[in-house]
């Protein structure tokens, strides 16, 4: 293997893990966003997943991310958004992560690819993110979760920009963060 290919290799999984990471945080607004950047010829999906930056695909994503944005900042209403994401979470990373793995011809290796890479990316920060907002929900009766809910969409769209133009550089970030959560949840 050169050097060029272990560099689009690695790039790869820069996007399909970090994208993955950014939809355990929130599903929506990732699709949304590869679909747009997709539409626009700023992201390269794999030719099975385009149908991500179709019309319909696109107005359901938007209605959904405005939704689950809405949504999150709602007490009690974000409880209920975070049960129904521990499924929908990891579906929207794996999804994501099959999408950026675009050497894989086989649509059917790409999405064994997606789950096995993306689902699990996904979960940890969804996991993580639901440990925080049940304290923050004991700690302060709920009061501080539009705040936190706040962060976390800054906290996607920052983790979307770094993956989309540095994915390498996501990809470092994910397995750092991956590393110190893994290490406080065995103490």
């Amino acid at each position: 293997m050169d050097l060029g290919s272990a560099w689009e290799i690695a790039s790869a999984l820069g996007l399909a893990i970090g994208l993955a990471a950014c939809a355990g945080l929130r599903a929506w607004l990732p699709l949304l966003l590869a679909g747009i950047l997709s539409r626009t010829g700023l992201l390269a999906l794999g030719p099975s997943f385009r149908f991500l930056q179709d019309d319909r695909a696109l107005i359901l994503f938007g209605v959904a991310t405005l939704l689950e944005l809405t949504g999150d900042k709602i007490p009690v209403l974000d409880h209920a958004l975070d049960a129904v994401s521990t499924v929908l979470r990891p579906l929207a990373g794996a999804l994501l992560a099959a999408s950026m793995l675009g050497r894989v011809s086989d649509p059917l290796s790409a999405l064994v690819l997606g789950v096995a890479l993306g689902a699990p990316t996904a979960l940890l920060p969804h996991a993580a993110k639901s440990g925080l907002r049940a304290a923050s929900t004991a700690m302060t009766a709920g009061l501080a979760n539009p705040v936190l809910s706040l962060l976390e969409d800054l906290m996607a769209l920052l983790l979307f920009a770094i993956t989309v133009v540095l994915p390498l550089l996501a990809l470092l970030l994910v397995a750092g963060l991956t590393f110190f959560v893994l290490r406080r949840l065995r103490r």
